[in-house]
């Protein structure tokens, strides 16, 4: 005799987002057991494994998708845009500024601010001595959106500045601007980073965030945290509403060997994924590597870490028998990162970003075995107005994240929000209406890279990324179908699913 179900969710349009999904409906409901998917089928044959105890969801019509799986984010970061002053999305340097002031009103110590974007007012970066009409006395500092430059006040550049390489303190005129890039955050990055009462605070709050956003999984990228040692604290005590694939920075290379974790090491919710570098920077400090300089500066960018040392880590981690992920955003540094892993023998190494790519790369990309995670929502920035129209000029604004020319080529793509914004609906929106014709995907492939793609990234594939029997009961519940609407990105996340329990809940 068949056993009954612990949940179903019934009367629900279900995706299951396997192959031949059309766009179409393919179920009305899915039932439960033990955290694991038992049925999916008409609302008719679901209901045979209704029980006495059994919850059943009605979905009312709602479209059930499996849940998204951010495959690049920074949840430390997600935290503190909730914890210190949310930049993003400002439209003015003022707005910046007063945001800065209330921060610095309510809080004590270090005033800090995530997610400035100087593209959104014309280009220019908050400088020292905007931030010092926040304060002189204590240290302030705003974060721009990709994390690899920031603006400081006098405070931060007397106390810090020769701790910092001399190339990476931007000056005028022999001065410093107060703008910093790349390894000059390093040591900003270390005075503000959290005790593990305060990383777990951040991490609840990234994860209520991402739940109300749909993601039931992500990859988060570490580096200098205690942030895998709060995951584990918060796996044993049964507070993650999450799964976790915890990819490392390679500044932990011999912590990770010497502990001997492996990758897909570990629990139901908590996982060992990879070792991650960068190669080059971003496009929004002129610091990603090109091949050809920047429209608007006589400048190819920065190599953040060496050819030679990718290469040798590569090596060192591939032998290991871990997963190896390069951030690799300018052509060059994707050619690097390509070149790289040449020799290496493991299985789905990871490029991460890929947006300035030459037609030659497209064609490595699609025949080698690595797995391109690229974050759909940047395309925000290669629209007709936007930070790539200046950085790199109208023909590698519209040849830039090349999303639907990857995919027929050939290419594994898994997607992540990089936390520009985290919403998967966004990001989705972003290459469906994409500025050019090679950017673009249909709504299916799109939600593809947030689910299965982002699984197969993860060797998830078997049991995340499609609504099947046999997998995890993940699954977000929308209020509208993406197939049948202008403004993907203004749908509402109705619920969200992890193992059959009910972790985000918005419905009236």
């Amino acid at each position: 005799m068949t056993q009954a179900a612990d949940v179903i969710l019934t009367n629900g349009a279900v995706h299951p987002l396997t192959n031949g999904e059309t766009g179409a409906p393919r179920a009305e409901a899915v039932a439960v057991k033990d955290g694991t998917i038992v049925r999916v089928d008409s609302a008719y044959e679901v209901d045979f494994l209704n029980g006495v105890e059994t919850d059943v969801v009605d979905l009312e019509g709602r479209t059930l998708l499996p849940g998204f799986i951010d495959a690049h984010t920074h949840m430390v970061m997600v935290g503190r845009y909730a914890a210190e002053a949310d930049l993003s999305g400002v439209a003015d340097p003022q707005s910046c500024l007063d945001l800065l002031a209330n921060q610095r009103d309510e809080s004590e110590g270090w005033v800090l601010g995530f997610g400035y974007d100087e593209s959104n007012w014309g280009g220019d970066y908050l400088t020292r001595d905007q931030l010092d009409n926040i304060s002189t006395e204590r240290p302030v500092v705003a974060y721009r959106e990709d994390m690899h430059l920031a603006s400081v006040n006098s405070v931060v550049l007397n106390g810090y500045q020769d701790q910092m390489p001399t190339g990476d303190v931007r000056t005028e005129s022999g001065e410093p601007t107060g703008v910093l890039v790349e390894d000059a955050l390093d040591v900003l990055w270390d005075e503000i980073s959290p005790d593990p009462a305060g990383m777990r605070e951040y991490l609840r709050a990234a994860q209520d965030e991402a739940n109300s956003l749909g993601i039931t999984g992500v990859h988060d990228m570490v580096r200098q945290s205690h942030a895998p040692r709060v995951y584990r604290d918060m796996d044993m005590d049964d507070e993650l509403s999450l799964r976790v694939r915890i990819n490392y920075w390679r500044d932990h290379l011999d912590a990770v060997l010497e502990a001997g974790l492996r990758t897909n090491h570990g629990s139901d919710r908590v996982q060992v994924g990879g070792i991650k570098t960068f190669t080059d920077g971003s496009i929004g400090g002129r610091t990603a590597r090109l091949s050809e300089p920047y429209d608007d500066a006589d400048e190819v960018g920065d190599w953040v870490v060496d050819p030679e040392t990718v290469r040798e880590l590569v090596e060192q981690v591939d032998d290991a028998g871990l997963q190896m992920t390069i951030h690799a955003i300018g052509d060059n540094a994707i050619e690097l990162a390509l070149d790289a892993y040449e020799s290496a023998d493991g299985e789905r190494h990871r490029i991460e970003h890929v947006e300035v790519v030459r037609d030659d790369l497209v064609e490595r990309l699609a025949d080698d075995d690595v797995v391109v995670s690229a974050q759909p929502n940047f395309l925000k920035w290669a629209r007709e107005d936007g930070l790539y129209a200046d950085r790199l000029g109208e023909e590698r604004r519209t040849a830039s994240n090349p999303l639907g020319t990857l995919l027929a080529a050939g290419a594994t793509l898994a997607f992540g929000s990089d936390c520009m914004p985290m919403d998967p609906l966004f990001g989705i929106d972003q290459t469906v209406n994409a500025p050019a014709s090679g950017q673009e995907l249909s709504v299916t492939d799109a939600l593809r890279g947030y689910t299965s793609g982002a699984a197969y990234a993860g060797f998830d594939e078997d049991r995340l990324g499609t609504i099947e029997e046999g997998n995890c009961a993940d699954f977000v519940a929308l209020a509208e179908s993406p197939w049948e609407t202008d403004d993907i990105a203004g749908i509402d996340v109705s619920m969200t699913v992890v193992g059959g329990d009910v972790v985000y809940d918005a419905r009236e």
